[in-house]
């Protein structure tokens, strides 16, 4: 028999890799909103992608994935975290929640469609749009942002 938890007992991860000033700005925003005060019912998690493990993973009932685009690509910090995480959590997260966002200079698009190949075969079901942000952060990326987080959180608290 699967039991159920009850509400309060759902988590959120956020996996992120944030060296730069700008991609701290977004995680700050994103975790704004998942911790928004009107969301009840959900835990936020923030570990960074080199710390996150397969344990983290198993314990989490969605997740939120940040990023910045380096080279065409994710970074290679969340690279290692689904290296490490991809096949020990693949048949067990299936279904689970997630959103990302992704800051690039210029481009976002390799980076994006990386996660995006990722979390599919994980299994994943994306529940917000991918949030792609190109050069500086401003109130309204920003905003973008806390939608973001606000979006996934709700989502995993309201999970049955």
């Amino acid at each position: 028999m699967i039991e159920q938890r009850e509400a309060a007992d759902r988590t959120l991860l956020v996996v992120h890799h944030t060296p730069s000033p700008a991609t701290r700005e977004l995680l700050e925003a994103v975790l704004g909103g998942a911790n928004d005060p009107d969301i009840d019912g959900v835990t936020v998690r923030a570990v960074p992608a080199l710390g996150a493990t397969v344990p983290d993973v198993l314990a989490a009932d969605g997740y939120l994935f940040g990023t910045p685009a380096n080279f065409g690509y994710m970074s290679g910090a969340l690279k290692h975290f689904f290296d490490t995480v991809y096949y020990p959590c693949l048949d067990t997260v299936a279904g689970r929640p997630y959103g990302m966002w992704v800051h690039g200079n210029d481009d976002t698009a390799g980076a994006v469609s990386s996660v995006r190949r990722l979390v599919t075969g994980m299994g994943l079901t994306q529940v917000a749009a991918d949030l792609e942000i190109t050069g500086p952060v401003d109130a309204q990326v920003r905003e973008r942002c806390y939608e973001l987080g606000g979006t996934v959180a709700v989502t995993v608290a309201e999970q049955m």
